[in-house]
């Protein structure tokens, strides 16, 4: 089976394509406009350095070599995509601000889509029945812990316009807090592991912008976190122990198999 992701929201593309690729034997790639990868998240594929048109055009071009595309978050392209290819498998995935509250007004766009999914159990909310719970997966081989943290009693904050609740957390559970600014000085994302593996304690409440609400689930860079050890301090201020198992790459990666198998078997017949 031959699978191109296109684009590659908080990484996924690259780490489902990765997993996939050593479990199954699949060959997948991963393309992504390398604007819009700072971190440098894109650690299996590649990114293209041109604007959003070209990016699109030649990403059309490319999945002519592909049995089936897993688009990510980038909805627009489904039309194009199944009007040039109509009998290619598209699924489609969603990942946060790119869905939630927004399924009346992007219907135009997944209902082309021979199958979606979503990564947190929240984007599920108005959602038609069809959709799928698809959790996020984490690089094990990136995030494990590296060594004992330097730095036990300390939480490490990625100001996501919460810094208020982290403070009060970080004073709740008697830690000293820092907190990264991810714009004025950012990580890369290959060096990430070996900086929150510093920390006792990751605090992770965001908001996306001022006045909106807490964000209800785990983060990516809070799942993260727990893979390397770090003990997370949640929404609600609980603590939050260990990786679960529905995030190991591995387990999400055989979830996501079966779906394109099952949509392979339904295009077959």
């Amino acid at each position: 089976m031959k699978v191109l992701h296109v684009w590659n929201t908080a990484g996924v593309g690259s780490i489902i394509a990765k997993t996939m690729d050593k479990l199954y034997g699949s060959e997948s790639w991963v393309v992504m406009r390398k604007k819009f990868d700072p971190f440098g998240v894109t650690t299996y594929g590649e990114c293209w350095d041109y604007n959003g048109k070209i990016f699109v055009l030649k990403a059309l071009l490319k999945t002519r070599k592909y049995d089936l595309i897993h688009v990510h978050s980038l909805d627009r392209i489904i039309p194009f995509l199944k009007f040039l290819y109509p009998k290619k498998i598209i699924v489609l995935h969603y990942h946060g601000s790119d869905i939630r509250g927004r399924w009346s007004e992007r219907k135009r766009f997944w209902c082309k889509a021979d199958a979606i999914l979503v990564s947190t159990k929240e984007l599920l909310e108005g959602s038609p029945k069809c959709v799928i719970y698809m959790p996020n997966p984490v690089d094990t081989d990136l995030f494990n812990p590296k060594h004992t943290a330097s730095q036990p009693n300390t939480a490490f904050h990625m100001r996501y316009f919460a810094d208020d609740l982290a403070e009060e957390y970080a004073e709740k559970y008697g830690l000293k807090l820092h907190i990264h600014d991810r714009n004025k000085n950012p990580i890369p994302h290959k060096k990430l592991a070996g900086v929150l593996c510093d920390f006792g304690y990751y605090i992770d409440v965001k908001r996306v912008s001022v006045d909106c609400k807490i964000g209800k689930c785990l983060s990516k860079i809070g799942l993260e976190a727990l893979a390397c050890g770090l003990k997370v301090i949640d929404r609600d201020g609980e603590l939050i122990h260990g990786l679960p198992l529905e995030h190991k790459s591995e387990n999400v990666v055989k979830r996501i198999y079966e779906v394109y198998k099952n949509m392979k078997e339904v295009k077959q017949k």
